[in-house]
């Protein structure tokens, strides 16, 4: 999507479908019962209930993004813009990244209700397209914005990369995460990067990292020793980025440029926890990096060790 005096994407993105995430999974992390104890009628009223949940939450939350976002917008016929050359594409690994989520949450919560794995998977798989879609619509319609067409194949991309997993291992072995450091940056552009440690988290693409975790130990035979917390993950992050254009970014002096990192992980999801708490805490932490050691090359030629990189 392609702002022009308002903050990038991930802002609104994040903020809005990540507390949905959060508060679809709190409810599915909580519940322990086993859905293979499930009885017809209780599949049939949790799926009814978790139905009406979905519907009445993600309608209140189009309402408030459209009168928070673009009341004052003007209207317009609808329209793409083409913003894929713009913030090193970290708004397009945010949106897979949410999608990805979004869709794991969907499954689960099937699951959960009791609903036939495959139907789960295709269903529930799907749910970072359904929820996000109509963000791109609402942007197609406004004059300020503009519908994305890589924004929606990072979304579609995203729930793929949880189906194709979740049909192909019947599990999450390869899991997106999100770290945040805070960066220096132009004063002036305060508004964009935002005001606040939490705004400057979903607003500043300088400070972002984007992982792809992977579990080792599930690809090694039962009886390997390696430890199946201890993952090893790639992370993609970009820099010296003031404006989103490019061309805009270097006539205001600025250079930017990528970042590739290699790194260990912790998968927190084999922690042996108990409690609706602390499983509740562990599955919406996992979806976040803790700070490790790792190294980085990136587009200026640099291989930098970081002792512990966020």
């Amino acid at each position: 999507m392609h702002k022009t005096s308002f903050p990038p994407v991930m802002g609104k993105m994040l903020s809005i479908f990540l507390l949905l995430f959060h508060l679809s999974t709190h409810s599915i992390a909580q519940v322990q019962v086993s859905s293979d104890t499930l009885t017809p009628h209780q599949v049939q009223n949790r799926v009814i209930g978790l139905s009406i949940g979905f519907a009445v939450g993600y309608t209140a939350s189009l309402v408030l993004l459209n009168k928070a976002w673009y009341s004052q917008d003007t209207r317009s016929s609808f329209h793409f813009h083409d913003d894929l050359h713009y913030w090193n594409q970290m708004d397009k690994a945010g949106h897979f990244y949410t999608a990805f989520h979004q869709s794991r949450a969907g499954i689960d919560a099937l699951r959960w209700a009791g609903v036939k794995e495959k139907k789960a998977i295709w269903i529930g798989g799907m749910m970072g397209v359904v929820l996000q879609t109509p963000i791109e619509l609402f942007d197609g319609f406004s004059s300020e914005y503009g519908a994305s067409v890589s924004d929606f194949a990072a979304n579609t991309l995203g729930s793929a990369g949880v189906i194709a997993q979740e049909l192909t291992w019947g599990e999450i072995r390869i899991m997106p995460k999100f770290s945040f450091r805070p960066t220096p940056y132009d004063p002036n552009r305060l508004e964009m990067f935002g005001n606040s440690l939490p705004e400057q988290i979903l607003q500043d693409y300088n400070g972002q990292s984007y992982w792809l975790s992977v579990d080792i130990a599930a690809f090694l035979k039962k009886d390997s020793r390696f430890p199946k917390w201890l993952n090893i993950a790639t992370g993609y992050g970009a820099g010296g980025m003031v404006y989103g254009d490019p061309i805009k970014n270097r006539l205001a002096g600025h250079q930017s440029y990528r970042q590739f990192f290699l790194s260990t992980d912790i998968d927190l999801r084999y922690l042996p926890v108990k409690g609706r708490f602390l499983k509740t805490a562990i599955y919406l932490l996992s979806i976040y990096r803790i700070p490790m050691p790792a190294v980085e090359y990136n587009t200026r030629n640099q291989v930098r060790v970081h002792p512990l990189f966020y």
